[in-house]
């Protein structure tokens, strides 16, 4: 089975005269449908590693394919089309447009792709709302909605695309114990159902130790991948 993402020797530095090496030659692979942790103290790499993977930023050298395309090929145009159809963010602040209902946020990727609204978007839309639990509130504004619920609609925001692979950065770490862990255990009912890898960033022990696998980055570097035993 081909892997959803695979990093061959990534790289990235910042600064001209004087240059800060901040990964060091990561080598990494996500198989379809994996759900896996990445942790590190603070400083690590993992957000800059995110932030590559997500193709929000090009690595100073290295590669990085995403179901089966090497994103160094692409021109930025084409690199931002193919980050919308291939992949789906959740964010520790949920970045929803105030502005808008819930069902309006989860379509946005849709209509950015699309450019036009139309009967399959809304029930797309509405069928994730329902399916994260949530299908009561579409109409809501975020301001009207609890921090969960927020989180929430921010999941099926970065599903409606159908993704193969969601990065998730701290998802739960503006939320108490408990929305905590009924919003991963929502992301890992969505990753069997949707079969979309998960890479998910979490200082969480508790939670990592529930991932398919536990990748520690430090200064740069993955120093261990482990296997886990799952929830």
């Amino acid at each position: 089975m081909d892997d959803v993402l695979r990093l061959e020797g990534v790289r990235k530095s910042y600064g001209t005269k004087v240059v800060t090496e901040v990964l060091h030659g990561i080598d990494f692979t996500v198989s379809p449908g994996e759900f896996v942790a990445l942790v590190g103290p603070s400083g690590a790499g993992k957000s800059t590693l995110l932030n590559l993977i997500g193709l929000l930023d090009r690595p100073s050298a290295g590669r990085i394919v995403i179901d089966g395309t090497d994103t160094s090929a692409l021109d930025d145009r084409r690199l931002t089309a193919f980050r919308g159809q291939k992949i789906g963010f959740v964010f520790q602040f949920h970045h929803l447009l105030p502005a808008f209902s819930a069902i309006e946020n989860v379509m946005m990727p849709l209509l950015v792709e699309r450019r036009y609204r139309d009967e399959d978007m809304v029930r797309r839309a509405t069928r994730l709302l329902e399916r994260v639990g949530i299908g009561h509130r579409l109409k809501a504004r975020p301001a009207e909605l609890s921090g969960g619920e927020q989180q929430r609609v921010a999941v099926a925001r970065a599903l409606v695309t159908r993704p193969p692979l969601v990065l998730a950065d701290e998802p739960t770490g503006n939320l108490d114990t408990r929305a905590a862990d009924e919003l991963f255990a929502l992301l890992r009912e969505c990753n069997r159902e949707f079969r979309s890898a998960f890479v998910v960033v979490t200082h969480d022990p508790r939670l990592a130790a529930r991932c398919d696998r536990v990748v520690e980055i430090v200064d740069g570097r993955i120093t261990s991948d482990a296997v886990t035993q799952g929830p």
